[in-house]
């Protein structure tokens, strides 16, 4: 059976328990090994990786990254796992289970640098690189064998080995002919995995796991489909394709086709961002209004920053709330000429703002995004009636200079500078 050490990335075609060459017993064995091009890559519990690669003396500690008391884990890494966190558990569960965990705010500028830079090792492998988040990625090595000289199998091999020499992190890769196994794949061997599922294999492998692995399929799907005694993805492949289209419509037909391991869906690097958005959840509870504003501000001005970067605009914007009760509330205005400056994000998510803060209302967080995605060269054309457009881009593009030299806390409006004296008064 073809067999590569995931350590010195030998291929060999013997059983032995280690490497014939550096005796490592990381030794991986599958029939189609050498036959299957698509794969998934996932950084393992990425934010608090990149926060143990810069303090050394966390290493085996627990780390939790995420927001004060009142907000939610982000990401833990596999130490804190152990005491059973998970990411979106609630703070104050998360320290119960663990009380000596160490708890790092999110430094979102410094993993997107980092993301970048892993984005761009795999842009060296093959063209065809869609991510999905931050931290991970399909990507399609057909045909990449003579530019490399070896199979994908090693060539994921030797990336994976190379990121976390060079970047100091560990990432975890799934192997297979196309991308819904190869997402599956990589979830099968945390942390510094690397899992295959062959083609053949596939029907036989998925039919004991939960419908829920099946992109798409959340809480409320699951709960209908369980209804209808569907609770497996070998449930699915008993019933007849017709059955399921009459039941589900096109989502029935796609359930089949996922369940038998058929996915056509290509890797496509030009996949579209459909939203740019920022939150922040409080450490107490806000009703003032003012103070609402300017955390709306503040947020804005990180949409906009992050807009900029992408060379995008938008003419939606949307605003998030959630009250004390934990109840959230979405509201958005659509059809806005295309901006990407968070005055004019500002100005949109300020007035949906004011119809939902009543200065009686408490609010736990507050979030605001932009949607219907634009080239950049789209936004914010100004004409004769508004002849600030350009002197406003000026302002946020000098303000973004200052932030990259000096840091995001360098440089603060008024009305933000305001509330965050404010809560540090009430604190």
């Amino acid at each position: 059976m073809p067999a590569l050490c995931r350590d010195c990335c030998t291929e060999a075609a013997d059983d032995a328990a280690r490497c014939p060459h550096c005796r490592s017993p990381r030794m991986l064995r599958h029939p189609e090994l050498g036959a299957l091009s698509v794969a998934h890559l996932d950084c393992d519990a990425f934010y608090a990786s990149v926060e143990k690669r810069d303090d050394p003396s966390l290493a085996d500690k627990p780390v939790i990254v995420g927001g004060g008391r009142r907000g939610v884990v982000a990401t833990c890494c596999y130490v804190a796992r152990t005491y059973g966190i998970r990411s979106a558990m609630p703070m104050f569960k998360a320290l119960a289970l663990c009380p000596d965990a160490t708890v790092i705010r999110p430094d979102m500028e410094k993993y997107a640098r980092v993301g970048r830079e892993i984005r761009g090792m795999m842009e060296a492998l093959t063209p065809l690189v869609e991510p999905v988040s931050i931290d991970e990625a399909y990507l399609d090595l057909t045909g990449t064998e003579r530019a490399h000289g070896a199979s994908p199998a090693v060539v994921l091999a030797r990336f994976a080995r190379e990121v976390e020499s060079r970047v100091g992190v560990s990432v975890s890769v799934g192997l297979s002919c196309n991308r819904f196994l190869a997402k599956i794949a990589s979830d099968l061997d945390k942390p510094r995995g690397f899992a295959v599922i062959g083609r053949t294999e596939a029907a036989t492998f998925l039919g004991d796991k939960p419908v829920g692995i099946i992109p798409g399929v959340g809480p409320v799907a699951r709960e209908k489909l369980a209804k209808d005694g569907i609770r497996t993805i070998g449930d699915i492949a008993r019933l007849d394709i017709k059955d399921l289209a009459r039941r589900y419509g096109e989502d029935g037909l796609r359930l089949a086709r996922l369940a038998r391991g058929e996915d056509t869906r290509p890797v496509s690097p030009d996949r579209e961002t459909k939203s740019i958005s920022s939150e922040t959840t409080f450490e107490a509870d806000i009703s003032d209004p003012e103070r609402l504003t300017a955390e709306l501000l503040a947020l804005s001005e990180k949409v906009a920053r992050r807009l900029r970067r992408a060379e995008l605009c938008g003419a939606s914007v949307t605003l998030k709330l959630k009250t004390a009760d934990f109840r959230t509330r979405t509201r958005a205005r659509s059809g806005l000429p295309p901006t990407g400056l968070a005055a004019r994000i500002h100005a949109a998510a300020r007035e949906l703002l004011a119809k939902e803060a009543d200065g009686i209302t408490r609010f736990r967080l507050i979030g605001v995004g932009v949607s219907d995605l634009r080239p950049g060269t789209e936004a914010d054309r100004g004409d004769l009636l508004d002849t600030e457009v350009a002197r406003t881009a000026e302002v946020e593009k000098a303000l973004d200079r200052l932030r990259g030299k000096f840091g995001n806390a360098a440089v603060l409006r008024g009305t933000v500078f305001d509330a965050l004296a404010s809560k540090n008064r009430k604190g």
